[in-house]
């Protein structure tokens, strides 16, 4: 099979992810009025969601290294997909929560399989190219979704939504079963037993080099999870904007991903993409320091915007060149790795997310300084990567 062949059927399954996360954003106001409860209490279905994606994770990655990455991600699509139908009969908030929890387990299930796919497949550098290939296909559920989000409720409510990510993800099984899994490169089924499990997660822990990687991760993807929590309360209640207009910026953030994403490919054949990646976590930094300074000085919403737009896009150079890092040094538990990755990444995040949504998303200026102080956590975190991954090679060299 071929990169793009692999990237683009992988592609569709992590967009399962942004898909669960985008597109009921437009939603928010009707969901909040249909509910009678404040705009800000509907992030909790949001944050419960990517909670539970994360401890989830824990679970699903070692059963997919003992008992193989289709078994684990058709059971992952399964789930998904009931509790989508169930989260589109809803009647009260609770039940809401309490559904897209069982969702993100579904979701965790899936999500936590590719990056061991591609693990089983290829490393290094190439590895880095492949997640950015999947990257930029993948990208197009998250820029679409806000509008397929819009679409449905100009056609009907937002419980139509849901109906769509239950039909998606059983489209996507069918796609996989046919496509995918008979033309993977056979993989020995792992033969660890499950009691060894917390062995092998201590194995990941100590290794110092792949935490701060993992830390980087967490670090940056709160920054984004936090601009996802309240772009709707940014754009659509402090700024004012339609439903049309704040799909419309949603989808320039991922434009300009796609953007970083394409540069950084070719200089990945000439750059070790742990330079390329404390380069972009510093440009990320640089954007946040912009936006709380328009923030504090109420300057134009053009240049808030711009700036979010900034910050938010580089993620599409950050998330290859940090997930290839982070897993190169557990090739034989790949699902382990990519695990404790997701994991931290969606617990810690959410758990962020969570706090800024309890403690009250209804001032612009504590939203941006948080994304600024999780950002400055990654640039610290990725100031001394490239001389972590040298030492771990010297290590390595000296132990063969």
């Amino acid at each position: 099979m071929s990169h793009f062949q692999l990237a683009l059927l992988l592609g569709m399954t992590v967009a399962l992810g942004p898909l669960a996360l985008d597109a009921y954003l437009p939603a928010f106001p009707d969901i909040a009025e249909g509910f009678g409860i404040p705009h800000a209490d509907v992030g909790l279905t949001l944050s419960a969601y990517v909670a539970t994606l994360g401890l989830a994770q824990l679970v699903g990655g070692p059963l997919s290294d003992r008992y193989g990455r289709k078994l684990i991600l058709f059971v992952g699509l399964t789930i998904f997909a009931i509790a989508a139908m169930m989260i589109a009969g809803a009647d009260t908030l609770a039940e809401l929560v309490g559904w897209r929890i069982v969702q993100g387990i579904g979701g965790a299930f899936c999500a936590v399989s590719v990056p061991a796919i591609v693990r089983d497949q290829v490393g290094g550098q190439e590895a880095a190219r492949l997640f950015g290939l999947i990257g930029l296909i993948m990208f197009i559920a998250p820029a679409a979704a806000p509008s397929l989000g819009a679409l449905m409720l100009a056609l009907g409510d937002w419980h139509w939504i849901f109906v769509f990510l239950a039909g998606y993800a059983l489209l996507l099984a069918v796609v996989l079963q046919i496509a995918l899994f008979p033309r993977l490169k056979p993989r020995p089924q792992a033969s660890t037993p499950v009691k060894t499990l917390v062995t092998n997660y201590m194995l990941v822990l100590r290794h110092g080099t792949t935490m701060r990687f993992i830390g980087i991760q967490v670090m940056c993807f709160s920054t984004m999870l936090l601009f996802i929590t309240h772009s709707s309360f940014i754009y659509q209640e402090w700024f004012g904007l339609s439903n049309a207009s704040f799909s419309m910026l949603f989808a320039a953030n991922i434009g300009l991903m796609a953007v970083l994403n394409l540069v950084n490919r070719p200089l990945l054949r000439r750059v070790p993409s742990v330079i390329l990646l404390r380069v972009q976590v510093m440009l990320q930094f640089l954007m946040l320091v912009g936006l709380v300074t328009v923030v504090i000085l109420d300057g134009p919403f053009w240049a808030v915007a711009l700036f979010i737009i900034g910050a938010i896009g580089c993620q599409g150079g950050i998330v290859p060149n940090n997930m290839a890092n982070a897993l190169e040094f557990f090739p034989h538990l790949g699902g382990t790795a990519a695990a404790m990755l997701g994991a931290s990444q969606f617990t810690l995040a959410g758990g962020i997310s969570a706090l800024s949504s309890a403690l009250g998303g209804d001032a612009l200026l504590p939203i941006v300084l948080s994304m600024l102080v999780c950002s400055a956590g990654a640039v610290v975190l990725a100031a001394g990567a490239p001389a972590a991954i040298a030492r771990e090679k010297a290590r390595a060299e000296t132990l063969a």
